[in-house]
């Protein structure tokens, strides 16, 4: 399981970071979001249309009152066999199944804030059926520890302006949940994944991995919940 010094780090410095999303924990409600081979309601005819998980979403939400749905660290998913982005070139290989980020479901546009200051390390629009869509990815510096954050599924207009090295100061709106068809086709939602090393990539880098190499990526990519702070809250 995860041991990077990183954690430490963070558990340390919880206090002080900016909501990710704004909630209201005296006022909101969130819901936990189960896209495992448990949750036999997300059948693969919903998985596979589009419009179809979209509703599934939002009248998962309505049901329960909740402002977002929230889940998906180290979870082992069924989803994502509705993309070949997420199979091996290789005949009857490993498929990626296992997410390395938390997802937060809601509705499109909802403003994104930055935990903590950052530098723009890389963003791109990860145009394919089943991927990102476009991505922010900040640096921080934390008790002289790098580290980086990667914002998925957002707006093409939080991109579109932004420049690599730009410094974003916390507490700034960073990013929007963006539609369908800049997300990836997914229903709305923001993917935030924590990463120790970056290795080299720009613009992207794994939220999605085999389940054989859990051990390597969940150590690179800690629990997002370490900043967030949002699983405490979840209706039981």
């Amino acid at each position: 399981m995860p041991h990077h010094p990183l954690i430490q780090v963070l558990r340390r410095n919880v206090t002080s970071f900016h909501p990710v999303v704004a909630f209201n924990e005296n006022k909101e409600q969130l819901v936990a979001m189960d896209f495992t081979a448990a949750n036999t309601s997300l059948t693969e005819t919903v998985v596979t249309d589009t419009n179809l998980f979209c509703n599934y979403i939002d009248n998962t939400l309505k049901s329960a009152g909740a402002l977002y749905g929230i889940g998906g660290y180290n979870e082992l998913r069924t989803v994502y066999s509705r993309s070949n982005l997420f199979a091996s070139n290789t005949a009857n290989a490993e498929p990626r199944r296992l997410h390395l980020g938390t997802d937060i479901w809601g509705a499109v546009d909802t403003p994104v804030y930055a935990f903590l200051g950052g530098m723009v390390h890389s963003f791109a629009f990860n145009d394919n059926y089943g991927d990102y869509g476009a991505t922010l990815i900040l640096l921080h510096q934390l008790e002289a520890v790098s580290f980086y954050t990667l914002y998925g599924h957002i707006s093409i207009k939080d991109i579109s302006t932004l420049v690599t090295g730009q410094y974003l100061n916390r507490g700034d709106c960073i990013a929007h949940f963006g539609t369908v068809k800049e997300n990836g086709h997914w229903p709305p939602h923001l993917h935030f994944q924590v990463i120790a090393d970056i290795e080299l990539k720009e613009g992207d880098y794994p939220g999605v991995c085999k389940f054989s190499e859990r051990e390597k990526y969940l150590d690179n990519c800690p629990d997002p919940d370490l900043i967030l702070q949002l699983n405490q809250f979840m209706a039981k």
